[in-house]
């Protein structure tokens, strides 16, 4: 699920399916009562309109209405599958959450930095923090034996 405030950042996770109380659990973590909340037709977003200004733009007729539109969030999805499809071929649902996270961090960062700054921007975000291969592959607890 993909939730990107016009003209700041996008957020993303991974939901473990698309029925309404797991979606709005998400947008009422992340987005503040009051605020335009612009979503595509899907029925699981029913109901949020006594929260929020909520606008529905329904794509079997139309993709703009307006303002209201879910373009900025249509790229994204894009962004992420040709990067699925084209460099990683395929993903491990065990591993979603990072692929979102890795292009969810370019998507943040295409304005304002080149290859270059959000290369120089991701490495200062490791520094101190590890990742095993245990914990990468899943197995944290298992143990090695040489």
């Amino acid at each position: 699920m993909g939730i990107l405030e016009r003209g700041g950042k996008l957020r993303t996770v991974v939901v473990p399916n698309r029925r309404k109380t797991a979606l709005q659990l998400e947008v009422y973590k992340h987005v503040e009562a009051g605020s335009a909340l612009y979503t595509d037709a899907l029925l699981s977003y029913e109901g949020l309109a006594a929260d929020y200004l909520h606008k529905v733009v329904d794509h079997a007729a139309q993709y703009v209405n307006g303002r209201v539109h879910t373009n900025g969030l249509e790229n994204f999805w894009s962004l992420l599958k040709r990067g699925v499809a084209g460099t990683y071929v395929s993903v491990e649902p065990f591993h979603l959450f990072r692929y979102l996270d890795e292009q969810m961090f370019r998507f943040n960062n295409r304005k304002d930095l080149d290859d270059a700054g959000r290369f120089d921007l991701a490495v200062k975000q490791i520094v101190g923090k590890r990742l095993t291969f245990a914990e990468l592959t899943g197995k944290v607890g298992a143990t090695t034996v040489n």
